[in-house]
């Protein structure tokens, strides 16, 4: 099963990541996640494969989109994954999966976590 890499080219970790990972020679699935947004599902197998992380987990807490979810705390988790689906700029970057375990790659060296 290929890596992949939900990617946003805009993000300079998101390209350090995805640098390395061609650099040690895999050639990841490489999801630009603002141009193809994770469905539910998928945000859910990918929580379940960072251990049973929360959707809060991989939120990211900058922009206009963050400052309009209010009180996130107040937020169901399928209320977050929603609102990362309608707005995937939610989503914080790059994930990385690997078969079925995922790292968010905050800092960019969590990527050899799960990558060899």
């Amino acid at each position: 099963m290929p890596i992949t890499i939900y990617h946003n080219p805009n993000c300079g970790t998101s390209r350090k990541v995805l640098g390395w990972l061609k650099e040690k020679g895999h050639q990841p699935k490489v999801v630009e996640y603002l141009k193809t947004p994770p469905d539910a599902a998928a945000l859910k197998k990918i929580l379940v494969g960072m251990g049973g992380a929360a959707p809060a987990d991989i939120l990211r807490r900058k922009g206009d989109a963050y400052e309009a979810l209010g009180d996130v705390a107040k937020l169901k988790p399928d209320q977050l994954i929603a609102k990362m689906v309608a707005e995937p700029v939610l989503i914080e970057r790059p994930i990385v999966v690997n078969g079925n375990r995922a790292v968010l790659c905050r800092p960019a060296e969590r990527v050899w976590e799960i990558v060899g």
